[in-house]
């Protein structure tokens, strides 16, 4: 088997994988871990993910704590990078909301630039989000790591419940957070030292 086949097959295995999660979510209708899901969804929201990290640098501010100020402002630029990425993958990619599927062929990703909201459920944009938010916190203050990040996760996996996004949306959607927050890390890490070498001159 080459190289494409087996990309192929994977892509069809974690399609079926998708069409397999959305069916059971469907079958199983409203329930009440559906409200907490909608809870924690609206806790990923791209407001309220700013809100917190403008939180995190305020207090940082109040406690003239420069170590927080600057995970608040990590928080900030990772969750931005992160739904700029997102964004420009939904506006390339078309793919109905679990929701909105009427069948399975609706479920799969195909090209195009369509922006309504039903269309755009690849990827995740509250799972780039809220990864990207908790993984830069969680470089910061990686004692807290553990739990951050089990809070972020929880806000990601709360979208397949809700049937707003399919699993891979979701998985697709962590990876761009994570890798946002690496590069924001990194970013910061090279601009630091920069700043060290010019003040040792």
């Amino acid at each position: 088997m080459t190289a494409e086949n087996t990309i192929t097959e994977a892509g069809k295995a974690l399609l079926e994988a998708d069409h397999k999660v959305h069916a059971k979510v469907k079958a199983d209708g409203p329930r009440a871990s559906v409200a907490v899901a909608g809870f924690l969804s609206d806790v990923g929201d791209q407001p309220q993910l700013r809100f917190i990290s403008g939180g995190v640098m305020l207090g940082g501010l109040l406690r003239r704590d420069p170590r927080m100020i600057g995970a608040g402002l990590r928080m900030l630029l990772a969750h931005e990078l992160a739904t700029a990425t997102k964004s420009a993958i939904k506006h390339r990619v078309n793919r109905k909301r679990p929701r909105s599927a009427a069948d399975k062929d609706a479920e799969k990703p195909r090209p195009g630039h369509d922006r309504d909201k039903e269309e755009n459920s690849f990827p995740s944009g509250h799972s780039a989000g809220s990864t990207a938010v908790g993984s830069a916190f969680s470089a910061v203050y990686p004692q807290y790591r553990l739990p951050v990040l089990a809070a972020s996760g929880a806000v990601a996996l709360a979208q397949i419940p809700r049937r707003a996004h399919y699993p891979t949306d979701v998985a697709v959607g962590m990876v761009i957070g994570a890798a946002s927050a690496g590069i924001v890390g990194l970013a910061w890490r090279i601009a630091k030292a920069g700043l060290i070498c010019l003040a040792a001159r």
